[in-house]
């Protein structure tokens, strides 16, 4: 997830991340362009994603960020994925909307990556009903722009189609756009905590509730466009860092990716904001079928 902050608290954020968590690839929440690593700058509005190897780490600020969340139960969200830098460097979080196609944020986009799903842990040890995959094609909307981080919404296909089963299956997207008051749950193996990158065991969730346009924009000025909806939950409850592309769900549909945020994490007034994915079923469909 990105994050909104003057630069010299995203450089000193990137420089704690990267002694504790020894990461060597670049900085990939939203504070940092996907589409050329090499070029990562900060944005001043967007949640920092980090990546990391092994068992205790949230491993990619995928799943926008989970502060005081709970365990998920295994296989309650199925649609989740993981993309995965090597053999288990997790950077982002991913949904599963077809039989061979995830949707991620924009913000997201590497090269090359791999896909795990049906997984619960962060642990590389095998699980039962876990499902690995090559991405073979990434189409970020053509309207993404960054650091403001509009369309922020990535597709990407899979080298072949999932084998449906209690662990891993699609998730359908809403049609409708969300109402202030709607709750939601968010998931993701981001970080736990602002300072300290505690990365948890396994997958986290958190309900969170949608709020209004007018108290979006009011947390952000300026920054909050008709691509984007906020959502959060009392303080000291909020996604975070490594929680990027997880998905938002709303009354049992995708209604949102996590997308950037305020860093620190769950402070008063300054919800997460997450891709208002109801905008944008035509432009997926089109580009499943013109792709497939």
């Amino acid at each position: 997830m990105a994050t909104a902050g003057p630069p010299w608290m995203w450089m000193l954020g990137t420089l704690i991340s990267a002694l504790i968590l020894g990461i060597t690839e670049p900085i990939l929440a939203n504070n940092v362009s996907c589409d050329d690593p090499s070029t990562a700058e900060p944005s001043g509005s967007n949640r920092i994603l980090a990546a990391e190897d092994g068992e205790d780490s949230r491993s990619d600020d995928s799943s926008s960020r989970i502060v005081n969340g709970s365990d998920c139960k295994k296989d309650a969200q199925p649609w989740q994925g993981a993309l995965l830098l090597g053999p288990n460097k997790l950077y982002c979080g991913a949904v599963l909307v077809s039989p061979q196609w995830l949707l991620t944020a924009a913000h997201c986009r590497k090269p090359v990556f791999r896909v795990r799903l049906g997984h619960h842990s962060t642990s590389p040890v095998y699980e039962s009903g876990q499902q690995m995959f090559q991405g073979v094609k990434s189409i970020p909307h053509p309207g993404y722009s960054h650091p403001g981080h509009s369309n922020d919404l990535m597709l990407i296909k899979l080298n072949r189609k999932v084998r449906s089963s209690n662990s891993v299956r699609p998730i359908n997207i809403s049609s409708t756009c969300p109402s202030a008051g709607t709750r939601c749950l968010v998931s993701g193996w981001g970080t736990t905590s602002n300072f300290q990158h505690d990365f948890p065991k396994v997958l986290q969730c958190l309900n969170i509730t949608v709020l209004s346009d007018e108290r979006c924009k009011k947390a952000y000025p300026g920054q909050i466009d008709q691509t984007m909806f906020c959502a959060g939950d009392e303080v000291g409850r909020d996604s975070c860092q490594g929680d990027s592309g997880g998905p938002v769900v709303c009354n049992g549909a995708l209604q949102g990716l996590v997308s950037w945020g305020d860093y620190p994490c769950a402070q008063p007034n300054r919800p997460g904001v997450y891709t208002n994915l109801c905008l944008f079923t035509k432009w997926i469909q089109d580009t499943i079928k013109s792709n497939s």
